[in-house]
């Protein structure tokens, strides 16, 4: 008898058709609730993202083997009740680490070259004579860069930075990076030095509640007056309340910004109305190539999960050894 697969956001049709072939497959609206509840009663896995999925929503989910998430975040899954559960959760960590730090460098340049200012500041017709200091930016090249977690995506950054910039590269991190101290100069220190010495601050951390609200108020205060942040991890990572006064204040220069505490951005917040900071949709891995490659490896994760014979892109190892 063929698995039961949910499908809760759409998918290239070859991806679809790929899961078809292996699966009993039934396509569901994630924001009818009910419906995508129900769904998941009688399924085997599910597949999807940018949804919150509650214990409660799999409550009566007695079949459910494997979910896929089509990202590399998953802090939108309880894990440990996932674990308990003996549910195993999947996700797509390497096919989007390039293009995701390509937008990394994207906000680097954009903000301390002040491209997207000035690019509307020419559309409206500002421009009627040579440029002078007002419209002056920052150098990149020779800075230093302060990555927070040097992961894939962290370490992606630092190559682009070292190699291409001829940057100076800060990071903190769980365990050392030999891999990006051998290759890219790299030096591991504590997140208080990373701030004070840093030029440009990057966070490229998972969403935890040890990395929740990480940059505050305090950190904020102990970066130079002319630095930068880029936060194209997860929004609550950072406290916007606290990011915000930074800005008014000139406590730091600017922010280049991909993720926010509530997306989309709610049309009232004051990070719309600053010069000194790019917003961006959440766009980190959002290319054509990337986007496809996510899905067809979330497919591939998910039906590898359900037949037992996947080895890698498993967040909860611990279903493994029960």
């Amino acid at each position: 008898m063929l698995k039961k697969i949910v499908v809760y956001k759409p998918l290239p049709t070859d991806v679809e058709a790929y899961l078809r072939d292996k699966a009993d497959v039934i396509n569901v609206d994630p924001k009818d609730q009910a419906a995508f509840t129900a769904a998941l009663e009688h399924a085997d896995g599910a597949i999807g993202a940018s949804i919150k999925i509650t214990p409660s929503m799999i409550e009566g989910a007695k079949n459910l083997k494997a979910l896929s998430t089509i990202s590399v975040g998953y802090d939108q899954f309880d894990v440990d009740d996932l674990t308990r559960r003996g549910i195993v959760l999947t996700h797509t960590p390497d096919v989007l680490t390039e293009s995701t730090a390509d937008t990394v460098f994207a906000l680097i340049l954009a903000s301390a070259r002040r491209v997207v200012e000035l690019a509307e500041w020419v559309k409206e017709g500002h421009w009627t004579s040579s440029i002078g200091e007002a419209c002056f930016g920052v150098d990149v090249q020779g800075k230093t860069l302060g990555i927070v977690g040097l992961g894939r995506i962290g370490g992606a950054v630092a190559r682009r930075a070292a190699l291409g910039f001829r940057m100076n590269v800060l990071y903190t991190n769980r365990s050392a990076n030999e891999q990006a101290e051998k290759e890219f100069g790299a030096k591991r220190v504590e997140l208080d030095e990373l701030l004070a010495q840093s030029d440009f601050v990057c966070l490229q951390v998972p969403l935890t509640p040890q990395t929740r609200g990480l940059i505050g108020a305090n950190e904020l205060k102990k970066m130079k007056q002319s630095a930068i942040l880029i936060n194209a991890s997860r929004g609550p990572t950072v406290d916007e309340t606290a990011l915000v006064e930074a800005l008014k204040n000139g406590t730091i220069r600017g922010a280049g910004l991909d993720v926010f505490e509530q997306e989309p951005l709610p049309a009232g917040s004051p990070l719309l109305a600053m010069k000194n900071v790019v917003a961006l949709p959440h766009i980190g891995s959002a290319t054509h190539e990337t986007r496809h490659a996510m899905a067809r490896n979330a497919a591939e994760n998910l039906i590898g999960a359900l037949d037992g014979t996947l080895t890698r892109n498993i967040v909860n190892r611990g279903v493994l050894a029960r």
